[in-house]
């Protein structure tokens, strides 16, 4: 069963906005960003779902078909995750509170430091 890019987006803000510590902002290059503190645990464009991941979980999930390589940054942590059905925004659903649970308990940033992909690169 597809679903719409409203329906899909829907489905995973009303999501991961209700976790506690996750802000909702418009995402620099249009769609919709969450953050946890100031890291960001991914972001939405239409129907496809962008998130940051270490190296290595972003190579398992490309090897288990739950993501995609990155268009712009291919050799970085970040993913494409396509949503345009039930399970697919499922798939989106889980990988967010998959960075949601890490970034928890990682070490809080402090302001000076800047947002580049998962392994620290820009």
């Amino acid at each position: 069963m597809t679903t719409s890019p409203v329906t899909a987006n829907d489905a995973v803000i009303h999501e991961v906005s209700s976790w506690e510590g996750v802000s909702v902002r418009e995402h620099r290059m249009g769609g919709v960003e969450f953050r946890l503190g100031l890291r960001e645990l991914g972001h939405l464009h239409g129907t496809i779902a962008d998130l940051p991941f270490p190296r290595h979980v972003r190579d398992e999930l490309i090897t288990a078909g739950r993501a995609r390589p990155h268009h712009v940054l291919p050799h970085s942590g970040w993913v494409i995750v396509p949503m345009r059905t039930v399970s697919e925004v499922a798939n989106v659903i889980e990988l967010f509170r998959q960075n949601y649970e890490r970034s928890a308990r990682a070490p809080a940033r402090t302001i000076g430091v800047t947002q580049g992909d998962a392994d620290g690169h820009r």
